[in-house]
């Protein structure tokens, strides 16, 4: 089953005797399957009278038919006459934006190093397709990316209620089409993409690598674009940087405006702070803020983090925000940028990475796609922990020191000649160093 319609005859046909040709023909001739998401069926029938006798009649039985072959409980939805058109605009619209509260242009703080990001993603918010198209904004995580991505989003939702926006994040992209080839719904994947009139990815460098999943956003970036619809993605890096995305991916993305954002400056920082400070209803002094903008110096999540422990040491411990109080807060964030995984996560982050059980890594098996994660797994416990090599034994069922050595070198050698290993290692700490 390859589309709505294969689905919606599949059903049917389920109820067998219970259906006759005639019965079939009189209820179902001019019924029409209109989208299956979020375990949920619409269907389109041209008569209240039909959708009646559909919801009473023959919707028990159509659920059970839809549980049967998705083993899941599907809902069934039946739209009469004009009911479809407000149904679209209800649910294309908000139903595919996450929660945005807060993440609005108003509410970005903007300085040097972002400016110039903030500026593109304006001008795009006021020119749906019309300029920069694509926008592709780069930078390390915790920067606001997804704060601008989101604002423009939430800005040509608010001037074009009826525009669908689409938001999703590059592993979910991925994820939603591995459903869609193992439900048959493959067509309902592509129509939700490339009917989209602002299509918005989050993280687009979790796609690389991922052969099929490369394929679908190549043929959904050039319906959009060729459509005069607008895309914008984010990543961590520029395209040119990212060695397992396809070459005609790659180049598409350079076509239109690539904008960088930098980690902030001292002044910017404070901004941030005291911008943070207002959202949560305090008002921070001077010197808190000054302090907070000179020892957090890198990521605005960490920024926002430090604001959120002071209102709970004002609100939970009656506590008045000064700079020891700021001390104590701070405290916890500096410990986790000096985080340092254990063997279990990095373990865990290359098994998905690769696609292979934990157990698999391990193990013994010397698959050479399983043997090589293994290799990346140790090199990864020697680079970003203080593990002795025979403590990184233990957890491969206790290979032994020179296995271990042989394992890291291989992979050091690699990544001298290799971009494509090089570029594995970088993701997989990036994945690594999100737990923290």
């Amino acid at each position: 089953m390859n589309s709505l319609n294969d689905i919606w005859n599949s059903v049917l046909d389920s109820l067998g005797d219970g259906l006759t040709a005639t019965s079939r023909a009189t209820w179902f001739g001019d019924c029409t399957p209109v989208e299956l998401v979020n375990n949920r069926l619409v269907v389109h029938t041209p008569t209240e009278f039909k959708r009646d006798i559909l919801q009473t009649r023959y919707a028990p039985r159509l659920e059970e038919a839809l549980r049967d072959l998705f083993s899941a409980d599907i809902k069934l939805v039946v739209l009469a006459a004009d009911e479809l058109e407000s149904y679209l605009a209800e649910t294309h619209t908000d139903d595919t934006l996450p929660e945005v509260a807060g993440f609005t242009f108003d509410n970005f703080v903007v300085g040097p190093s972002n400016k110039y990001a903030h500026a593109a993603a304006v001008a795009v918010s006021e020119n749906m397709g019309r300029v920069y198209n694509p926008l592709f904004i780069y930078g390390n995580s915790g920067l606001g990316k997804t704060h601008l991505l989101l604002a423009i989003g939430q800005s040509i939702h608010s001037r074009f209620p009826a525009a669908r926006v689409v938001y999703v994040k590059g592993d979910d992209f991925t994820n939603e089409l591995v459903h869609a080839i193992q439900t048959g719904t493959t067509e309902d994947f592509r129509a939700k993409y490339r009917s989209a009139d602002l299509l918005l990815m989050d993280d687009i460098q979790f796609i690389a690598g991922k052969q099929q999943t490369q394929e679908e956003f190549f043929h959904t970036f050039n319906t959009l674009y060729e459509a005069n619809k607008q895309i914008v993605v984010t990543s961590d890096r520029p395209p040119l940087e990212m060695n397992k995305l396809e070459d005609r991916i790659r180049t598409r993305l350079e076509w239109g405006l690539m904008a960088d954002v930098q980690p902030p400056d001292l002044e910017t920082r404070m901004a941030i702070t005291r911008n943070k400070a207002a959202q949560l209803g305090m008002v921070l002094p001077d010197d808190v803020v000054e302090y907070i903008g000179e020892n957090i110096t890198s990521n605005i999540r960490q920024l926002e983090g430090v604001v959120k422990k002071l209102t709970a040491y004002r609100d939970l411990l009656d506590d008045e925000i000064t700079v020891a109080s700021v001390k104590r807060a701070i405290k916890d964030v500096i410990r986790s940028v000096d985080y340092v995984p254990t063997a279990d996560i990095i373990i865990s982050e290359t098994s998905r990475y690769y696609g292979i059980t934990e157990d698999a890594i391990r193990g013994q098996s010397r698959q050479k796609n399983t043997a090589t994660a293994r290799q990346v797994a140790m090199y990864l416990c020697r680079t970003l922990t203080n593990m002795a090599l025979t403590d990184i034994g233990r957890q491969f069922e206790d290979r032994n020191h020179a296995t271990v050595l042989a394992s890291i070198r291989k992979i050091e050698d690699l990544m001298r000649t290799s971009p494509d290993m090089a570029s594995t290692i970088r993701d997989i700490s990036s994945n690594i160093n999100a737990r923290s």
